[in-house]
């Protein structure tokens, strides 16, 4: 019995990273989306959202499958616990992803800012490493790796807010505001991966710990797949 739980566990954790790196490709195409104004590129992430909603509920599946055939405790209990508040970030953070595919099919045909643009792309490569650091530290269970995300995504906080501070210096165009509005969504959206990159890294404290505790004041869960995301 111990050995077809170990098993099973061993198996949401594999899934869970396959969920990982399905939204690392969605957030790449996002962003290559937004920054070369390419909308049939940002149908396919729009589109592949359905890939990493089938994986979270197929995970999500595997837990109510285990724990009707299993009796998980202790440190067991935790991994369960924990893989299933992972997977609703990792699905949240694809969320997030479709909203940016979205809003660069609004913004179609408007000119861009350069310097925000490159400012989205900075923000994408820190997105991507605490993504992965994030995982990473759950696999391995590593403590200091996961709360190096604090400081990973005080850097994330604050393109974020050097996004806001451009876009109100654009001018009074109105063409002009209204895609600095967007951006203004966009950045926040990125924002809130992070946000979440930081809520896995304090599932891998939990496992390792025992306690639950946030590292910051950032964590807001998110709602059910398929939803926009609330906190824009």
């Amino acid at each position: 019995m111990r050995l077809t739980l170990q098993e099973d566990l061993d198996q949401l954790e594999a899934a869970l990273q396959e969920e990982g790196e399905l939204v690392l490709r969605s957030l790449r195409g996002a962003l290559n989306a937004l920054v070369d104004g390419d909308t049939e590129l940002a149908d396919e992430v729009i589109a592949f959202d359905d890939e990493v909603d089938a994986r979270y509920y197929a995970i999500e599946e595997g837990i109510q499958s285990l724990l009707a055939r299993q009796t998980p405790v202790a440190a067991d209990l935790r991994l369960v616990l924990a893989i299933l508040h992972d997977n609703l970030h990792l699905e949240r953070m694809a969320d997030y992803c479709v909203t940016i595919a979205k809003l660069t099919k609004l913004v179609e045909g408007i000119a861009q800012d350069a310097t925000l643009l490159e400012g989205f792309e900075e923000m994408g490569r820190r997105l991507e490493e605490m993504i992965r650091v994030a995982l990473d530290s759950f696999a391995t269970r590593n403590l200091e790796q996961a709360e190096s995300l604090v400081h990973l995504d005080d850097l994330v906080d604050r393109a974020n807010r050097r996004v806001v501070g451009h876009v109100l210096g654009l001018g009074g165009d109105p063409e002009r505001r209204e895609w600095g509005l967007r951006m203004i969504i966009v950045s926040r959206c990125l924002e809130r991966i992070g946000d979440h990159a930081v809520d896995i890294g304090e599932q891998t404290a939990y496992l390792v710990t025992g306690e639950f505790r946030e590292f910051t004041d950032a964590s807001h869960p998110g709602g059910p797949p398929g939803t926009a995301p609330r906190e824009l």
